[in-house]
């Protein structure tokens, strides 16, 4: 398929857990979705993604602040100095979900998609019952043609919290280009349906609309937390 839609990859995810837990509720979080990673030079420290289970050690307000420095630092296009600030909170709370995530946002930043994904994944794992991990593994897949698994993210994304309009929003994208996929699968066996035709030529023109809008859906000057 020669069009497709850019997924909105989320940049803020779960505020820390004040208490030390592994992660708080879906409705105690904090999150802001953003626009897509670019690419930049790989600083050379190694994703989190296999970090030892281990409780927090550091000040949960400490590890707020340092996520939003880095945050602040991707938005001005600075994905290696966030790496940066990043490692060296994460040697103290290698299991902040917050750092944790903002570290893999800052990695398809520098370009490293397949580190980006293993953090993700990983978050998947470790918390389940939080959507961004998800809907980021999913900008990953999508990226790369792997629809069906970037549906199933989403799907996971959604079910954690029904209530995310990032995830159903993507979901919804990724749905149009399965659809765009199926119709260019189905012309292909049958050239002469004028009816396969006509839906492949309105999904492509659907497919052309959306593309500008979900490139401007979500600036990278926003607010690197707000409460949901």
């Amino acid at each position: 398929m020669g069009i497709g839609v850019a997924l909105t990859l989320a940049w803020t995810g779960p505020a820390v857990a004040q208490s030390g837990a592994a992660a708080p509720l879906p409705g105690e979080r904090t999150g802001a979705p953003v626009q897509e990673a670019s690419t930049a030079a790989a600083p050379s420290a190694a994703a989190p993604s296999a970090v030892p289970a281990a409780p927090l050690q550091s000040d949960p307000r400490q590890s707020t602040t340092v996520a939003a420095q880095a945050s602040r630092l991707l938005r001005e296009g600075k994905p290696e100095d966030a790496l940066r600030t990043l490692d060296d909170a994460l040697k103290r709370a290698p299991r902040d979900p917050q750092l944790r995530f903002v570290y893999g946002v800052a990695l398809a930043e520098a370009g490293r998609t397949k580190d980006a994904s293993e953090v993700f994944e990983q978050m998947t794992q470790d918390f389940p019952e939080l959507p961004e991990p998800y809907n980021n593994l999913a900008v990953m897949y999508a990226a790369s043609g792997e629809l069906d698994r970037a549906r199933t993210a989403l799907e996971n994304a959604v079910r954690a919290l029904p209530d995310y309009p990032l995830g159903h929003e993507n979901l919804g994208d990724v749905y149009l280009r399965m659809a765009a996929r199926a119709y260019e699968k189905a012309g292909t066996l049958d050239p002469r349906s004028a009816g396969v035709k006509d839906k492949l030529t309105l999904t492509r023109e659907l497919l052309r609309r959306v593309a500008p809008v979900a490139a401007r859906s979500a600036p990278a000057g926003a607010a690197p937390a707000g409460t949901r």
